[in-house]
């Protein structure tokens, strides 16, 4: 009769093992809205391999691109649930969840890329990043994600005068919304995925976005005129959900940070040349390239830091963001 169960006994011997071999490595999960040709996708690629190479294989990431587990909104309240370990959302997104972020939302509020540069690298831009994790969300940086400009269907603009009665998609985003409302147009929240459809079937007249974002989308399909106003800089945040990161030993989480810093400045290369490509391809599929006299555009938006001048936080965040050199 005992030798019946040596099956059992062999079988639970291997399940054993088999578990073990499981648990000698840990997957981290990552979900984003982007194709994956993005440059933001491929740093995300290289922080896998770096993360896998620095942790000798016990760590490694899973992505999931191209909205495949919900959008931006949806993936931050997976990472809030601990349903999903880590995305990547823009700052217009964010500040939904995290209100400090709508400072970086504001137009015209960095004097270019380096100034931009140098407030999210340094103290000013990791305050921010702790901010979140009241809310449940560990930032980890940001990716560059250029300038974003308006593109439209029908109407060029050249001046802030043209977007009068165009119906621009926005992202969920009030300081977006503010900023096309006090340019004149008529701001549309729409998620990214149904943007196409609802230009083609003229729900907007027009959109804003960086030139990356406007190529791989296939806007430029829709919409032939490109206006280079570029009235925000609003960066792509990388986070992970605080009940992962505190499920993370320390060994682990200096993996991840030394994973994640050289995936951002990998990004940043390549955004540049993702950027110069763009343009010359949808100039090429015969978008009009419109470079406006950008202070048209900012003259008329001007007040838009005084409406927080009863808002003490967001105010002071202004003025520090505009101090640094």
């Amino acid at each position: 009769m005992k030798f019946k169960y040596y099956p059992i006994l062999i079988a639970v011997f291997f399940l054993g093992i088999s578990c073990s071999d499981v648990q000698t490595y840990k997957t981290l999960r990552l979900g984003h809205g982007l194709d994956v040709s993005h440059s933001v996708h491929k740093a995300m690629v290289k922080m896998g391999e770096d993360l896998e190479k620095l942790s000798d294989g016990k760590l490694k990431l899973e992505i999931y691109p191209s909205q495949q587990l919900g959008t931006e909104r949806q993936c931050l309240e997976l990472l809030q649930i601990g349903s999903l370990d880590m995305t990547k959302v823009s700052v217009g997104v964010l500040e939904n969840f995290a209100p400090k972020m709508k400072v970086l939302g504001l137009p015209f509020l960095f004097r270019g890329r380096e100034h931009a540069f140098e407030v999210l690298d340094g103290p000013i831009g990791q305050q921010l990043l702790n901010d979140g994790e009241k809310y449940w969300l560990k930032g980890l940086g940001y990716y560059d994600a250029g300038s974003r400009s308006f593109y439209t269907k029908e109407k060029p603009v050249n001046t802030p005068e043209d977007l009068k009665g165009q119906k621009i998609r926005v992202m969920e985003s009030v300081t977006a919304m503010d900023m096309v409302r006090g340019l004149g147009g008529s701001p549309t929240p729409i998620s990214w995925g149904e943007l196409y459809t609802a230009l083609q079937q003229g729900v907007v007249d027009g959109a804003e976005n960086n030139p990356p974002s406007f190529y791989l989308s296939r806007h430029y399909e829709v919409c032939k005129y490109y206006t280079l106003d570029e009235h925000t800089i609003l960066p792509d945040v990388l986070l992970a959900g605080t009940q992962t990161w505190e499920k993370l030993t320390q060994e682990e989480q200096a993996w991840l940070k030394k994973a994640v810093e050289r995936s951002i400045t990998y990004q940043r290369e390549l955004w540049l040349e993702a950027e110069s490509e763009a343009l010359e391809a949808v100039k090429k599929a015969g978008v009009e390239i419109i470079r406006p006299d950008k202070s048209l555009f900012a003259d008329k938006i001007k007040d838009s830091f005084d409406k927080y001048r009863n808002d003490e936080v967001i105010f002071k965040l202004i003025q520090e963001i505009q101090a640094v050199e």
